[in-house]
């Protein structure tokens, strides 16, 4: 739903899907490529909000 209307879904939202499914990791790194003004990066294969 957040990648039709580009609404952040919040990082502990994020995070929690990112590390309950693999597969799940796909469709958020499209996310955070598409909207990167949410602040939320990849590093290291964990997510982290940027403050930058």
């Amino acid at each position: 739903m957040a990648f039709l209307v580009g609404e952040n879904p919040g990082f502990d939202f994020l995070h929690q899907c990112w590390n309950d499914d693999p597969a799940l990791q796909i469709v958020i790194k499209k996310l955070l490529a598409k909207y990167p003004q949410w602040g939320i990066v990849i590093v290291d294969g964990g997510l982290i909000e940027w403050e930058g």
